[in-house]
């Protein structure tokens, strides 16, 4: 396998990483595909994300006179795929990625680790105690009661509306009436 590509791989998984791709996974097939020797699978938080992440990638490897071959779902908001010769880029939004499963397919593939993701160790986080409420259970009196109250809380609803209806129509009755009467 050609050296240059390997080092193209994991720049271009450095670049998405630096953009605030997601899960960046880039697996060497180590010639056991046709198609190409490198795989990168990374999540875009959302459709201008996936935007940016592809043209970040794009310009950074152009100006190392790596050009895209090939390219496909332009149009789409959720998966785009970038075709550089012997490495492939996926770019996806979370849903997408978690319905298509392809770091499944790559399971055989060697995950190689990109320099910052061992250069960087995550910020330790706090836990938080989860606290959990006790759930109540439903029961046929608890419905009847919920449904009662509801039924009381919209009868009186109406009958105020009714109330004011009745009122406005009253009073509109009485001016008509009275204006009638005066000329």
């Amino acid at each position: 396998m050609n050296k240059n590509l390997k080092n193209l791989a994991i720049k271009a998984a450095q670049i998405l990483e630096d953009k605030k791709g997601e899960s960046v996974a880039l697996y060497d097939l180590g010639g056991k595909s046709s198609l190409c020797d490198y795989v990168i699978v990374a999540t875009a938080t959302s459709a201008p994300h996936l935007n940016a992440l592809e043209e970040e990638v794009s310009v950074k490897l152009k100006e190392d006179g790596f050009f895209k071959l090939n390219r496909d779902g332009s149009g789409s908001q959720i998966w785009r795929v970038s075709d550089y010769g012997g490495l492939i880029l996926h770019l996806m939004t979370e849903e997408a990625r978690a319905y298509y499963a392809l770091d499944k397919m790559f399971d055989f593939a060697k995950l190689i680790p990109t320099i910052l993701k061992t250069a960087k160790k995550p910020a330790k986080k706090t836990a938080k105690k989860v606290t959990k409420k006790p759930v109540k259970k439903t029961t046929k009196k608890t419905v009847k009661k919920t449904i009662k109250k509801t039924v009381k809380k919209s009868a009186k609803t109406a009958k105020r509306t009714v109330k004011k209806t009745v009122k406005k129509t009253i009073k509109k009755t009485i001016k008509k009436t009275t204006k009638k009467g005066a000329k």
